[in-house]
Formats: C-alpha cells, sequence, structure tokens
C-alpha cells in the first residue's frame, strides 16, 4: 500500500507538473503582450514594465520564467484581473464556494437517489419496476443540460410562479459571508430572519442542484443496476442462497457491500462530470459561481482570468480523482492485490 501511496502521489505531482507547464505557456499563447498576460495591468507605463520584467524574469531564459511563474503561484500572487483589476485569488476565493456548494449538493443527489433505484431496478431487471427505472435512466442520460435547464425555469419559475429563475438568495435578506456556502452562513448568522433567508436560499438552491443532479444521478442508476447484476451471479451469492439466506439478506450481507465499493471510485468520476456541467448550469441560473465567471472572462477577452480558473478547476479535478482512487483502493482488498 506504501508502494502504491508513492506511486500515486508521484503520478499527482507529474500532472501537476504538466497543468502548470500549459498554464504558463498561455501567457504566451494568448495575444496580447505576455506582460499584460502574466500581470493584468491594462495599463504600463516603462518604469512598471521594467520592474514587472525584472521581477518576472522575462529577460531570461524559458525555465527562468517558469521558476518565477511559480515562485508567485505559491506566494499567492495569481495576477490581476482585466476586467475589474481586482487580485484573480481574491475573485476566486467569492465565486469557488458557491460552484462546490452547488456540486456537492447535486453529487449528493445522484448518490442518495441513484443508489436505490439502481438496485431496486437490478432485483428484478425484468420486471415492470426495473424496465422503467431502466427507461427513465436512459431519459435522463439523454436530457441536454440546457434544454433541461431552460425547460425547468420555464414550468416552474415562469408559468407556476414557485421557485425562482436564477441567483443564491433574494434580494431582501443580506447574510454575511462567513464560509462561501450559502445554506451555512445562514445557520451561522444571527439576523432575524435567519429561517426565511434559508426558505428562499433552498427554493433558489433547487432547480439548479435538479439540473445540474439529473445526468450524474442517471449515471449512477446504470452503474449500480450492472454492479448488482454482475455481483449477482457470482459464485458466493449463490451459496449464500443455497445455504438458505432470503433474498434480502444475501442482498444486504453479501451483494451490496461488494457492488457498491465500485461507487467510490464513481465519486471522482463524477465529481469531473459535475463541474464541467456546472458551468451551463451557473449561466442558466445565474448562479455567481466560478464557472459562470470563467465563461464571463472568456467573453471579456480576460486571458489571465482564463488562466487562473483553468488552473483552479484542473487541480480540483485531478486531486478529487486521485484521492477517490486511493480511497478505493483503500477499501477493496483485491484492487490493493492487483
Amino acid at each position: 500500500m506504501t508502494i502504491y501511496l508513492l506511486r500515486r502521489l508521484f503520478l499527482l505531482g507529474t500532472v501537476l507538473l504538466g497543468l502548470s507547464i500549459f498554464a504558463f505557456s498561455l501567457g504566451y499563447l494568448f495575444p496580447g503582450d505576455p506582460l499584460q498576460n502574466f500581470s493584468g495591468l491594462r495599463y504600463l507605463d516603462d518604469s512598471t514594465r521594467e520592474q514587472l520584467t525584472l521581477a518576472y524574469r522575462l529577460d531570461g531564459s524559458y525555465l527562468q520564467q517558469y521558476l518565477a511563474f511559480i515562485q508567485r503561484l505559491w506566494h499567492g500572487d495569481w495576477g490581476l484581473s482585466l476586467a475589474s483589476q481586482q487580485p484573480l485569488l481574491t475573485e476566486i476565493r467569492q465565486v469557488l464556494p458557491a460552484t462546490l456548494e452547488l456540486t456537492s449538493y447535486a453529487l449528493l443527489v445522484s448518490f442518495f437517489v441513484g443508489i436505490p433505484l439502481g438496485i431496486l431496478a437490478a432485483i428484478k431487471p425484468d420486471g415492470v419496476i426495473g424496465k422503467a427505472i431502466s427507461a427513465i435512466a436512459i431519459t435522463g442520460y439523454s436530457l441536454p443540460i440546457f434544454w433541461w435547464g431552460l425547460l425547468l425555469i420555464m414550468v416552474f419559475a415562469v408559468g407556476l410562479g414557485w421557485f425562482p429563475s436564477g441567483g443564491r438568495l433574494g434580494v431582501l435578506y443580506e447574510i454575511p459571508p462567513q464560509t462561501g456556502f450559502m445554506l451555512v452562513d445562514i445557520l451561522l448568522s444571527d439576523v432575524s430572519y435567519r429561517q426565511a433567508a434559508l426558505q428562499d436560499a433552498l427554493r433558489h438552491l433547487l432547480l439548479p442542484t435538479l439540473a445540474l443532479a439529473t445526468f450524474p444521478t442517471t449515471v449512477m442508476i446504470r452503474f449500480v443496476r450492472d454492479a448488482m447484476l454482475d455481483v449477482w451471479e457470482q459464485s458466493y451469492i449463490k451459496t449464500a442462497k443455497a445455504k438458505g439466506l432470503s433474498r434480502l439478506q444475501v442482498l444486504y450481507r453479501h451483494g451490496l457491500r461488494n457492488a457498491l465499493l465500485p461507487v467510490i471510485r464513481q465519486i471522482g468520476l463524477q465529481f469531473s462530470t459535475l463541474i464541467t456541467l456546472a458551468m451551463l448550469t451557473e449561466v442558466i441560473f445565474s448562479w455567481p459561481g466560478i464557472g459562470r465567471w470563467l465563461i464571463d472572462s472568456i467573453y471579456q477577452r480576460n486571458f489571465p482570468a482564463i488562466q487562473a480558473g483553468l488552473m483552479i478547476i484542473s487541480v480540483l479535478v485531478i486531486t478529487v480523482n486521485m484521492l477517490t482512487e486511493i480511497l478505493h483502493t483503500f477499501f477493496n482488498p483485491l484492487a490493493r492485490k492487483r
């Protein structure tokens, strides 16, 4: 296990090294002045340009420039946004919690809904319930998220008026930010309208969470169903049935424990998918997350923000995938043996 962890950490370091080289090269691949792309300053006079050239080692080799780039990242100097002239790291800290909140709730919905439905579909796959769940899963898997999100807004926000069409919280409520997670901040606040603000935040959260959770939920249903059917044909399951155990006992004692082990690995895969789909969801529902911030930066040709956003999202996805892979190996004896 120690050798496996060392190999995984070495792989993580190699991937992050390649990512940092790619991010550094974007300063030269983007149109415009490389010094402006690295610093984010709109206007550079001669003295400022000379100082930044020395600080960024632009008068040296590419290796010296890359080492200076890594040093700036390590010390939190990610440059300024061309649009707002604010530090990029400050803006990322403001928008990243909103994306993590939305993806976390969508991931929880996919697990709490997808796993039971997948198990139910695997119990009698040729029955009416099994076929109905499989049909729903295929339908949800085929829905484009931009069309599905707009349909939810048209029906439940515009048509019925049950939920708001966008945002995280109504303009009537002001919650002091503490963690960046809206529901947590509301619970930690001591305002008099905390209960009403919590209900309003939940109403704002429901539609984007439902839209974002649809695809991973259908994937989880199909994955758990196939895993259960595969485990159900193993010899130890047949032995347990021969001993006289009921179907429910076999399912609980032997089937679930082995079929749900690969679900740990699915956390990383679904998180990667959710981060990608969250960009579209945040634009549709005006959710102030890093996906919407990154797409706005692309429209604004805000090259330093694009560079920083790609680095943050890539590091987040790579780290989560690596951690789930390690957890799966830790809990799965067969994976450790391999």
